[in-house]
C-alpha cells in the first residue's frame, strides 16, 4: 500500500509529507521510502497559530478558523507529495495534524487536540485519510504520545546492545527497547521561545546554535530550570508547550538581573542536553539514534556527546531513515496499521490499559473500501 504520512511538530515551522510503499510480509513490515516534501506554513497562518498556542487565550471562532486553514495547508502538502513522490498513485493519507493543546493534570492525560480538519485533505486528494490518532489511546488510559514509540520499537528490534530512539523537536521524546516512550522535556521549545523573545520576533530559532556557541552556561539559571518537577516524574509521561513556554523561562530568570542573550541560550541548550542525557542513562542505553530538528544544532549535539561518554550517538540518517522525515514516515506506518485493523500502540509505551487501533477514517472520493484485516501485528520494521 502506498501511504503518505503528514506531520507538523511542536515547532510548527512546516508540514512534512513522507511517502512510502508499505507491505506486511509475515511478521515483518517492509517500508520502501519514496521521499519527503516539506511545506512551510505561510507567515499569516504561522502567526495566527502562534497566537493561539498556550499560554495564550483563544476564542472558539479562532479554533474553527485554524482547523480549516491548517486542514487546507495539510491538503496542499498531501497533494504535492502525491504528485511529486507517488506519481498520483497514493492510496492512503495518514495525518497527525497540528497539536495545539495537550491536557495533562498530575501526570494524567485527559485529552489532546490536533487541528487540521481531515475532510479538506480527503476532498483535495480524493483519498481516505486516517487522523485523530491520539484520543483512542488516551481514552484507554494512555498518554496519547509519543506515538512513534511502537514504530521505533519495531525498527530497532534486534539491534545489538540497548539502543534508544531520540527525537528532538519542540519537545524531546525517547523510546526505550522495551517500548517505553516518553517526553524527556523541552527539545527546542525554550530555545526557540528565547530566540524570538530576545530578537523581538526577528529570529525564529537559534540557527546552528550560533548564539549558544557564543554564550556561557549560567549555573544558577540551569539549577532553577532543572528543579521543574516534570523531570522527576516516572515514565510514561508527556508534556508540551502548555508547560515549556516563554513564561516558564521568565519565571526562572526572575531576580537574576539582565543576562546576555547568548548565556540564556547556552543555558537552555544545556538544559535540553542534561534532561535528555538523564533519561538516556536512566534506561541504560548503549546507543542513541537521534532525529528531529535538534540534530542540526551542533552545540546541543556536542553537549549530549559530552554528557554521555561511552554511549554511541548517531542519527537516524545513518540507519537509512532521514532525520527530518522520521516522524512523517512513522505516521504513514500508523495509518497503514489502522486500515488493516492493527493496533498502533504498545501499552508499555503509553501506559494504556490495552493496545488499540488508532484514529478515525475519513472516506475518500470513492467511498470507504478498507483492505482485509491483517492476521497478525508485525514484530519488526525493515527499510527496503
Amino acid at each position: 500500500m502506498r501511504v503518505i504520512g503528514l506531520m507538523s511538530g511542536t515547532s510548527y515551522d512546516a508540514i512534512d509529507a513522507a511517502a512510502a510503499d508499505l507491505d506486511l510480509v509475515g511478521d515483518t513490515l517492509v517500508l520502501k521510502r519514496l521521499g519527503m516534501v516539506s511545506e512551510p506554513y505561510d507567515d499569516e497562518l504561522r502567526d495566527a497559530l502562534a497566537a493561539a498556542l498556550p499560554p495564550e487565550a483563544v476564542q472558539m471562532a479562532e479554533v474553527c478558523r485554524l482547523d480549516t486553514r491548517i486542514g487546507q495547508a495539510f491538503a496542499a502538502a498531501a497533494g504535492r507529495a502525491d504528485r511529486e513522490l507517488c506519481e498520483g498513485r497514493a492510496e492512503l493519507i495518514a495525518s497527525h495534524g497540528q497539536t495545539v493543546f495537550h491536557w495533562v493534570t498530575d501526570g494524567r492525560v485527559h485529552g489532546s487536540l490536533q487541528l487540521g480538519q481531515p475532510a479538506w485533505i480527503a476532498e483535495a486528494t480524493g483519498l481516505p485519510v486516517v487522523a485523530d490518532f491520539r484520543p483512542r489511546d488516551i481514552a484507554a488510559g494512555g498518554q496519547g504520545a509519543p506515538l512513534v514509540g511502537l514504530v521505533d520499537r519495531l525498527w530497532l528490534r534486534g539491534r545489538p546492545g540497548t539502543p534508544v530512539a531520540l527525537n528532538i523537536g519542540g519537545i524531546a521524546n525517547l523510546t526505550a527497547p522495551d517500548g517505553t516512550a516518553f517526553d524527556t522535556g523541552p527539545g527546542c521549545a525554550l530555545v526557540d521561545a528565547a530566540a524570538r523573545g530576545f530578537s523581538g520576533g526577528r529570529l525564529e530559532c537559534d540557527a546552528d546554535g550560533a548564539l549558544a556557541a557564543r554564550g556561557r552556561v549560567h549555573a544558577l539559571l540551569l539549577q532553577r530550570l532543572l528543579a521543574e518537577p516534570y523531570y522527576a516524574l516516572p515514565a510514561p509521561k508527556t508534556t508540551g508547550k502548555e508547560l515549556f513556554h516563554l513564561g516558564h523561562l521568565q519565571a526562572a530568570l526572575a531576580g537574576l538581573g539582565t543576562l546576555p542573550a547568548e548565556d540564556v541560550l547556552a543555558t537552555l541548550t544545556m538544559l535540553t542536553a542534561r534532561t535528555v542525557a538523564d533519561a538516556v542513562r536512566a534506561v541504560g542505553a548503549t546507543e542513541v539514534i537521534a532525529s528531529g530538528g535538534g540534530t542540526r544544532n551542533p552545540v546541543l549535539m556536542a553537549n549530549l556527546a559530552a554528557l554521555l561518554p561511552g554511549v554511541a550517538l548517531g542519527t537516524s540518517d545513518e540507519l537509512g531513515l532521514p532525520s527530518d522525515a522520521k516522524e512523517a514516515y512513522a505516521f504513514a506506518v500508523l495509518g497503514f496499521l489502522t486500515v488493516h485493523g492493527l493496533p498502533g500502540t504498545d501499552p508499555a509505551g503509553t501506559g494504556a490499559r490495552h493496545a488499540r487501533v488508532l484514529g478515525s477514517v475519513t472516506p475518500g472520493r470513492d467511498g470507504l473500501r478498507l483492505p482485509a484485516p491483517a492476521p497478525e501485528s508485525p514484530v519488526r520494521l525493515v527499510l527496503e
